[in-house]
C-alpha cells in the first residue's frame, strides 16, 4: 500500500455534529443579510419591541451597517475558507498522479 493510499483511509468522515456546524455557519450571516431591516428606524423599532432599549436613529445606523459589513465579512471568510480547502485538496490529488 502507497502514502496515497494511506492517507486518503486515515481521513475521517465528518461527524454528525460537524455537518450541522458547517450548515449553520454558512445559513447565520445568510440569514442576517437577508433578514436585515433596510431602514433605521425599523432596526430601531425592532429592538425597542425585543429588548426595551431605545436607540437614537444615529446609532441605529451605525448598528446595522456593522451587522451587514459582519455578516459580508463572515460569508467572504468563507467562500475564501472553502476555495482554499478545494485548492489544496485539487493539488494533493494532483501529486498523486
Amino acid at each position: 500500500m502507497n502514502a496515497c493510499c494511506q492517507a486518503a483511509s486515515s481521513r475521517k468522515s465528518p461527524t454528525w455534529t460537524r455537518r450541522v456546524r458547517g450548515v449553520f455557519v454558512w445559513i447565520a450571516p445568510s440569514a442576517m443579510l437577508a433578514l436585515a431591516p433596510k431602514c433605521p428606524a425599523c432596526l430601531a423599532a425592532y429592538v425597542m419591541l425585543w429588548s426595551g432599549l431605545g436607540l437614537s436613529l444615529s446609532a441605529a445606523t451605525y448598528l446595522r451597517w456593522s451587522l451587514l459589513s459582519l455578516s459580508a465579512a463572515a460569508l467572504l471568510y468563507l467562500i475564501a475558507e472553502r476555495l482554499h480547502r478545494l485548492r489544496v485538496n485539487f493539488n494533493y490529488f494532483k501529486k498523486g498522479d
